[in-house]
């Protein structure tokens, strides 16, 4: 499976200038390349990147999320989700489980992971339980 370049532009403007709040990517099946869907702005909340990943197709996303430590210290870390929800179509299923170590080395500086099948597996609380 090819990384079209986009894909890691796109990740070292998040990494490097936090131009991105997030970035959703999918597999272009006839072009066999990972591919840039969707940039969400800065601004945007958690609500607008949960919204953004489809409820019955698998994706790949980067979400930078911020936080306080329990020193008050602003920080973020950059999470890579492997989104690929229970009634996705196997064999899209099957595609990004078996491409997902590949893609995850194009993207330098990943920090956390997480894996959800379901919204409740990547909601806010856990973001924050996996940060400390």
């Amino acid at each position: 499976m090819a990384v079209h370049d986009d894909c890691k532009l796109r990740f070292l403007e998040l990494k490097a200038k936090r131009t991105h709040r997030f970035i959703v990517y999918k597999i272009e099946e006839k072009q066999k390349q990972v591919v840039v869907e969707k940039v969400g702005e800065p601004v945007l909340s958690y609500e607008d990147f949960a919204a953004s990943l489809p409820a019955e197709e698998c994706r790949y996303a980067i979400y930078d999320f911020d936080f306080v430590t329990t020193e008050n210290c602003q920080k973020s870390k950059i999470f890579f989700i492997a989104w690929c929800p229970d009634v996705a179509k196997v064999r899209s299923k099957m595609i990004y489980a078996s491409s997902k170590d590949r893609f995850k080395r194009e993207l330098d500086g990943i920090q956390v992971e997480l894996q959800a099948t379901d919204p409740t597996e990547m909601d806010l609380d856990v973001f924050k339980s996996r940060v400390n």
